[in-house]
């Protein structure tokens, strides 16, 4: 899985850096694949069957932009332009394992509320991974970035959650950036794998999917960032899985 972590790793943070104004984001895809192909990665969201869209997801990306939440899909006519910003989401399984990850990035000058969306965003992932220790719940992840969140006056997508993850992509539990009592609250375990995925809107928290089945957005037409990292539970405290 660390394999698999870093290669997410290098993928995105090579996709990041190479956003722009002007350009699609299927030249991000177009790049992707051929990073996959080149380490001999199988793409993790490619193909990958969701029963509420009823059929495969066809690309290796998700590209989300400005009020897209998650799963927008890679187009050779969706340009950026500056003051947008796009969410970028990807896995991979090498040798039969998984890793997730996902980031968010500014394309040229964006407004100091969209510059504190995505601090806010990225530190409450940040809090997350701190808590992931032998002996917590699973609440203390949720709950964390939920109160760092809503105290900084963002609000949670409760629609979609993070998951474990290791010979699949999604394993159980599911990790919601909020405290649900409705679910099951485990103790965590060395071992355990957790893909944390805080999505927060600038606006209210709901969130709808467009005609196409896939695309989710922020209702209120409000921005979404979206952050993601591999954890795994260690003897030794968190290890980010999806970074160096």
């Amino acid at each position: 899985m660390r394999k698999s972590g870093l290669l997410v790793h290098k993928i995105l943070h090579t996709l990041g850096d190479m956003v722009q104004e002007g350009m699609s984001t299927w030249e991000l895809e177009l790049a992707a694949v051929k990073m996959m192909e080149d380490a001999g990665a199988k793409p993790a969201f490619k193909n990958y069957y969701v029963p509420a869209a009823g059929e495969r997801y066809r690309f290796v990306l998700c590209t989300s932009i400005n009020e897209e939440i998650v799963h927008g899909m890679p187009n050779a006519k969706k340009f950026l332009k500056s003051g947008d910003i796009v969410s970028i989401d990807t896995g991979v399984s090498l040798n039969g394992y998984f890793g997730d990850s996902a980031l968010t990035v500014p394309v040229g000058a964006v407004s100091d509320k969209v510059k504190k969306l995505l601090q806010v965003t990225e530190q409450s992932l940040e809090l997350a991974i701190d808590k992931v220790r032998e002996g917590n719940r699973l609440f203390d992840i949720c709950g964390t970035v939920e109160k760092h969140v809503v105290d900084n006056g963002f609000s949670i997508v409760r629609e979609y959650v993070g998951h474990g993850i290791g010979t699949q992509l999604h394993e159980e539990p599911q990790v919601p950036n909020y405290v649900d009592r409705r679910n099951e609250n485990p103790r965590l375990r060395e071992g355990m794998v957790l893909a944390i995925e805080p999505m927060v809107n600038a606006g209210k928290p709901d969130a709808k999917v467009l005609k196409d089945k896939w695309t989710a957005v922020a209702k209120d037409g409000s921005y979404s960032a979206h952050f993601e990292h591999c954890v795994a539970v260690t003897a030794n405290g968190p290890w980010v899985l999806t970074r160096p």
